[in-house]
């Protein structure tokens, strides 16, 4: 794809390649009819279409970057509801997009850093890597080692990155029916106005260093997890300590059993052990955020989205979590109306909620639960036809905006979980982190 000197900022432009993707059956049936007319048989012709789409997707995602690469990152996440006669070609296309894109050249890379570090920031260097180690949404990352022998990472926000975000953000509302046409049982609508929400928070360097800092602090020496300090920050480069390990999506790809469930142990154990100890949650879940250090530990980058919990996570999540599984769906409604996820007058059947609500509550039901692709799939077809009670359950339920990014890592997190097949005792975490869970004395 060669590189990119900066995102293209144009909306029209932006639209045209959001546009030139053949998702939808008027695609399909434009590629197969050469291919039938030459007598191809219709499996080859699927075959044929869907490797196309794979490639164009990571292609065109990848090359925008801003908020159709953010998007393609969450489409990523939720492959493991797809069917898997659907998922399957896409599955290694969408695991590129967690973690990688077209770089910048290494001209743009040294005007940002002569406006941020100075014309002479070289000079900090003993080494610097004009090649990115990875590239992604809104920023890619180099290696370098300072004049102390450090090594660190330096992060680049792309040029352009908030125009493109914008523009990418407000035509990709209009494509989510397209777009939804890839995984059944999801509404995208939700995803990308999610992503229209936080557009301000990813963008600023500045926010995420500090985030990324106190739980630098916060984890320091911890045995389980690894968290690289900040050295220097700007609204636009954020200079860290430089960590090697693993993907976590090379441990979803070519794992072992016993690396999946005890990195995805270790996954949950962080994701709730946030709160708690740094007063954060870490809430972009994607597996290109996660490294398995040669340690064991889990090594963890990207803070730019994190919400903000100073006294911890609500304890109304825990309390209800644990009456749910008594069964109680009348103290379940109750409860979530008074928190904001059900309004006033809304009236909801306790027995028809319980059932839509019995996938939350399934893994922390046993004392070891098996994640898998089927289950997410199960799950995903449960809420997404039309024809089932759960369908209209789901509209009923309001997400009131203090839950909104813990209703993502708790959504996001499962399918990663799925995507690993782990099994492990998540309950245990839940009674050790998750307010309000445990048995009340």
């Amino acid at each position: 794809m060669g590189n990119v000197s900066d995102l293209p900022r144009k909306a029209l432009s932006r639209t045209a390649k959001l546009a030139s993707l053949p998702l939808g059956a008027a695609g399909r049936a434009t590629v197969g009819l050469g291919k039938r007319i030459g007598g191809a048989p219709a499996e080859t012709v699927m075959a044929e279409f869907q490797r196309r789409t794979a490639d164009q997707l990571f292609s065109v995602l990848g090359e925008l970057k801003g908020g159709a690469m953010k998007f393609g990152q969450m489409l990523s996440l939720m492959e493991s509801a797809m069917p898997e006669e659907l998922a399957a070609p896409y599955r290694a296309t969408l695991t590129k997009l967690q973690d990688s894109a077209p770089p910048m050249p290494a001209s743009t890379v040294d005007t940002i850093l002569s406006r941020e570090l100075g014309k002479r920031w070289r000079d900090r260097f003993e080494e610097f890597d004009d090649l990115p180690a990875a590239a992604a949404s809104i920023g890619q990352v180099h290696r370098g080692i300072l004049k102390d022998g450090r090594e660190v990472a330096v992060k680049l926000q792309y040029p352009g990155a908030a125009e493109a975000l914008r523009a990418d953000l407000k035509q990709l509302g209009r494509f989510a029916r397209t777009f939804g046409a890839l995984v059944p049982g999801v509404d995208m609508k939700p995803l990308v106005a999610e992503l229209q929400e936080r557009i301000g928070e990813e963008l600023d360097y500045d926010r995420e260093a500090q985030a990324q800092q106190q739980y630098a602090d916060a984890f320091k020496g911890h045995p389980e997890f690894v968290v690289p300090r900040v050295i220097k920050h700007s609204p636009s480069v954020i200079v860290s300590e430089w960590i090697e390990g693993k993907p976590l999506s090379g441990v979803i790809t070519s794992g072992t059993k016993t690396e999946r469930d005890e990195i995805g142990l270790k996954y949950v154990r962080f994701m709730f052990s946030g709160p708690k100890l740094a007063g954060l949650l870490h809430s972009d879940p994607h597996p290109g955020n996660f490294r398995v250090m040669p340690d064991g530990r889990l090594g963890v980058v990207d803070f730019g989205l994190c919400a903000r919990l100073p006294d911890g996570l609500p304890p109304a999540i825990g309390r209800l979590l644990r009456i749910s599984l008594t069964g109680d769906g009348v103290a379940v409604r109750d409860g979530l109306r008074a928190e904001g996820f059900i309004k006033p007058r809304m009236d909801i059947d306790p027995d028809q909620l319980m059932d839509y609500l019995a996938p939350f509550a399934e893994p922390a039901r046993a004392e070891t639960f098996q994640f898998s692709r089927a289950w997410m799939r199960e799950q995903a077809n449960r809420t997404g036809d039309f024809r089932s009670p759960n369908a209209s359950m789901a509209l009923k339920i309001n997400l009131p905006p203090s839950y909104l990014l813990i209703h993502r890592v708790w959504i996001g997190g499962i399918a990663v979980l799925s995507q690993l097949e782990a099994e492990a005792p998540f309950r245990a975490t839940l009674e050790e982190f998750l307010p309000g869970f445990a048995e009340e004395d």
